[in-house]
This record gives structure tokens, sequence and C-alpha cells, in this order.
């Protein structure tokens, strides 16, 4: 058998340890004689599994008390619309931030069901640099400002946590979709009110979604919230209203090991991941063939898109990268071009490796 590095945006690439205990307990999870797949969400055995993938996590994040962790389905875009309807009960406008793909499907979900105020917008600088806090103007109704910390197509990310701060000086919560930017490094989760991600990137398979809700903002709900969206019922439930992604909640939980004992914690995998993302932007700035158009400051270390200089070439470069076994750096249809994602699970050798073969391809090629 032979694992490739896989640098595709979603979904993305496990830690090999992690599928590797997976295997192990894949027909008979520590001696019970059955797979997770086929256990009973209420049983003692799959509860255990659960309460030890919220501990692991809090733990991971430094979670304060007065969070809700919620494990839940519909990926990121379902908490387009389930955002609003949790959090607009007591009126006000949802206030967003436009700075790629995900923000404007974001934005445009709440405005199918309650409008939405841009607040600030990247769109005037050809969405390669965040706004800046001064830039930021909430409207005056502001229910909460939302943001996107990673854009994972355009490859832009905020450099800074955004403050809701209305003119009066009055502060509304901040709404943060970190789909590809969670467990990357340390994050000071009392700077949100809500956070939120698709767990196909750095936090597990496919098929589940994470929401960290403070407690404050449980009773927000819109009465007209269908009971499968309400925020408060999952959390009285323990994600448990109905049948949860039961074997991705327990990947996802192997996970967290990972980081905890493999890895050592968020700190050290954001020293990894900031070495991975400056071998890679090196590489490029340095080459005559390769470029990345976002503002230094803002380049993501999780999704690093790239143009060949002459994209005639683009059909060679991702076959023979293929043949390399470097896998998925195809762009975007959106954008085009390349894009290679460095998720905590690619190990900093595929970024070497991947290196190594761009400068080789533009000696051949250039």
């Amino acid at each position: 058998m032979t694992r490739h590095y896989n640098f595709c945006a979603g979904p993305a690439a496990l830690p090999t340890a992690v599928l590797e205990k997976a295997r192990e307990e894949l027909l008979d999870y520590q001696g019970r004689g059955l797979s997770v797949m086929e256990m009973s969400h209420r049983s003692a055995e799959f509860v255990a599994i659960a309460e030890q993938a919220e501990a692991d996590l809090r733990e991971l994040l430094a979670v304060p008390d007065n969070y809700r962790v919620l494990f839940l389905q519909g990926g990121a875009s379902m908490q387009f619309a389930m955002l609003p309807y949790n959090l607009l009960g007591q009126g006000g406008t949802p206030n967003y931030l436009y700075t790629g793909i995900w923000g404007k499907k974001a934005i445009a979900e709440a405005r199918h069901l309650a409008g939405a105020h841009v607040a600030a917008s990247s769109e005037a600088n050809g969405l390669i640099a965040v706004p800046r806090q001064a830039d930021i103007a909430l409207s005056s109704d502001a229910a909460y400002l939302h943001y996107t910390s990673n854009e994972t197509i355009g490859g832009l990310e905020f450099d800074y946590v955004p403050e809701g701060r209305l003119a009066d000086g009055s502060e509304v919560p901040v709404v943060c979709d970190m789909s590809s930017s969670i467990l990357s490094g340390p994050l000071d989760v009392s700077r949100f009110g809500v956070i939120y991600a698709g767990a196909q990137k750095n936090i597990g398979p496919a098929g589940l979604t994470l929401v960290i809700v403070r407690d404050d903002l449980l009773d927000r709900a819109r009465p007209d919230t269908p009971t499968m969206f309400n925020y408060k019922v999952m959390a009285e439930h323990g994600s448990m209203y109905n049948t949860p992604p039961t074997y991705s909640w327990y990947l996802a939980g192997l996970v967290f090991q990972w980081l905890k004992h493999e890895i050592g914690g968020l700190e050290a995998m954001n020293a990894l991941n900031n070495r991975k993302a400056a071998k890679l932007y090196d590489a490029i700035d340095q080459s005559g063939m390769y470029s990345n158009p976002i503002a230094v400051a803002n380049r993501s270390r999780m999704n690093v898109p790239f143009v060949l200089a002459d994209d005639r070439l683009d059909r060679a470069f991702l076959a023979e990268s293929e043949e390399a076994g470097l896998l998925n750096l195809k762009g975007h249809r959106s954008v085009g071009g390349m894009r290679a994602s460095l998720y905590n699970a690619v190990p900093e050798s595929g970024v070497d490796t991947l290196v190594e073969f761009m400068a080789d391809f533009e000696r051949r090629r250039g």
C-alpha cells in the first residue's frame, strides 16, 4: 500500500496514525464485538466516545465553561441558515464581512431569510486583502458580526479578530466560520459568540459540523426556527436530538487525541503549520514561474493558491505532480490555477516534496 501526499481542500488528508487506529478498531471496538458504525448513539460505549471527544476538544481550545460544544450535521453551509434563525429572535440585522466566496454564500443565505448588511468588503481590492477594523461599519441595529477567518478557495486569511463594536461603544457577538482554520493553532474562544466549522479539513471526515456557542446566545432563536436547527435544543440533548454522524464523531475524537498526544497540542501544531506555509510561499516568491496574488499579511497558512506564468503548462504540471504522488493540486474551478491545502494532517515532508517538484518542473519547463 502506498500513501501519497494529499493536498485536497476537503475532504482533506487525515493523519495516518488516526486511520491506522480506526482500521485496528473497525470490526471490533475495544473488545465490544462490533464496530463503532454499528453502535447505538444512546449506548454507554458511544456516549463515552462522544464525551471524551468533547473533553479533548475543550482542552485543546481551552473552551470556557460558559460555552456549549455541539457536534452537528449539514456542513458549514447549513450554518449559513442556522445562524440567523438562532440569533435574530430579538430582532436586528445580521452584519457580514465579505472577503470571498464562502462569505458571499453566507451573506446570500442571510439575505434570503432576514436581510443582511455588509459591514466591510474586500471586493474593491480584488479579494486580496481583508478589511481593517477601522473599515468595519456596522448597522445601528446589528445583531451580530459574521466573518470567514480563512477563505478556502481564495487563500485569504484574517490576521486579526474583528470586533463587533457599535458607534455607541457597545458590542455585538462576533460569529466566525472557521472551517479551514480551526485547530491550526491556539484560539481565544472567549472573543466569539459563535464559532462553527465543517469537519472535513482539520477536524475529521465529512459529515460532521462543529459549533461552539456561548450560553447567553441560546435563548435568541426566532420563533419559527425548525427544531433541528435550534442550538438550544441540540445543546439540551447533547447533540443527540436525532441520530448524529457517529462514525465521523468517533474519528474526530481520534484526531483530537492525535493533536494532544502525538503533536503536543496546538502551540506545536501552530509552529509546524508556520514552517510548512513559509516553505511553500518562499518557493513561490523566489521562483520565476509561480506567483501568489494575496497580500502577504493575509496569506492563508492552510490554502495556498498559485498560478504558473504560462497557464498552458497547467495540464502538464497537474499530470506530472500526480505521477510524483502529489495529489489534488488543481485550483478551484472558480479561480483556476493551483492550490495546495496544508492542513494539519499534511506532513512537512509532503511540503518539502512539493517544493522540490516545483523547482524541478521550473528547471525543465521554465
